[in-house]
This record gives structure tokens, C-alpha cells and sequence, in this order.
């Protein structure tokens, strides 16, 4: 494996970062959930952390936190930023980019035990995501040397998360329009 398992004191300190990040935030004054709900919607949270390769969809979400389907995807999306779904697929995308970059297991074995259905869905929404083929992560992954073998695993993974702040169809539309706006301009 590429880092040491994180320790008790790695998990409450990227805790203690997350609820800093939470507590200063730009729209923390419109975060004013109960730390109850919180502690609930953080018990959904570290369950698809946990089994990220399972289907969650928002009513086994929101069964786990004891809310409403509804409160419980406008809340989750309130406290951190991305939809339940985002996140989801942000775990996924990060724990096939750590298994693609620490074993040799083959790519399709690696977009089931993330939680795909199909090597074709994995594939294109890995490449919308990264901007990389898997291929091609694990091709540069293995050539580079890793210089971060003492650093706890959940922090080299915290700096590896995709960023997905738009949904990955709406990125495919954005690049689509880009392009055309281009072509019209070549054929002007």
C-alpha cells in the first residue's frame, strides 16, 4: 500500500479539519443545522465511506440518518458542499484511483469492486472525472516514484479526491459547447 493506515489521532485531526472547513466556510451563516442532524448526516456520510461500492440511493440515505428523503439531500448538500450522489461517485473514483495506482489487479476488476455495473460507464465517467483514461493513471502512477510512503493513507487519499463541484453531465455539455462554439468558428 502507498501509505500507513491512518491512526486514531490522523482521524480526528482530518475531523477536526472538516468541521474547521464547515465552521468557516463561506455560507456558514446558512448552515444553521442542529448538531444533531450533523452528527446523523455524518453517520450517512462514513457508511458510503465505508462500503462506497454499494448502491446508496437517497432513501437508504436517509433511512440511516432518520430524516425525511428530502431534508436529508438538501441538508447533506448544505453541510458539504456536493449532493449525496457527488460524493458517492467522488469515493469511488478515489478508491479506483488508489487501487489502480497500489495493486495489479486488472481495470475491470477494479471498476466492480468500486461499485460499477459496467466497464464502459467506469471508464467514461473516470475520464470526465480526471481527465484521465485508467489506463493512463496507472501508466504514469507506476512510473513516478512515490516519495509519500510514511504519510497516513487518509491523507494522501484527502489530497487525491476529485474535485466535483458540477455534475459530470454538465461537464460533458460545457466541453460539448465549447467545441462547437469552436467548430462554428473554423467554418466562419
Amino acid at each position: 500500500m502507498r501509505g500507513a493506515p491512518c491512526s486514531g489521532e490522523a482521524l480526528w485531526a482530518n475531523l477536526a479539519a472538516d468541521a474547521a472547513r464547515l465552521a468557516t466556510a463561506p455560507d456558514a451563516g446558512r448552515m444553521s443545522q442542529d448538531p444533531e442532524l450533523l452528527r446523523r448526516l455524518l453517520r450517512a456520510k462514513d457508511r458510503m465511506d465505508a462500503a462506497s461500492h454499494e448502491e446508496w440511493p437517497v432513501e437508504r440515505l436517509a433511512r440511516v440518518s432518520g430524516v425525511s428523503e428530502a431534508h436529508f439531500a438538501r441538508s447533506f448538500k448544505e453541510a458539504f458542499g456536493v449532493p449525496p450522489h457527488r460524493y458517492l461517485l467522488s469515493r469511488r473514483i478515489e478508491r479506483a484511483t488508489a487501487l489502480l495506482r497500489d495493486t495489479n489487479l486488472a481495470v475491470t476488476e477494479i471498476a466492480f469492486q468500486t461499485g460499477w455495473g459496467s466497464l464502459g460507464t467506469f471508464g467514461r465517467t473516470f475520464r470526465d472525472v480526471t481527465g484521465e483514461s485508467p489506463g493512463a493513471i496507472r501508466a504514469r502512477e507506476k512510473a513516478a516514484s512515490h516519495e509519500l510512503v510514511r504519510v497516513p493513507h487518509c491523507y494522501v487519499s484527502a489530497a487525491h479526491r476529485p474535485d466535483l463541484k458540477i455534475a459530470v453531465s454538465e461537464k460533458r455539455r460545457l466541453e460539448d459547447d465549447a467545441m462547437n462554439e469552436t467548430h462554428e468558428t473554423e467554418v466562419k
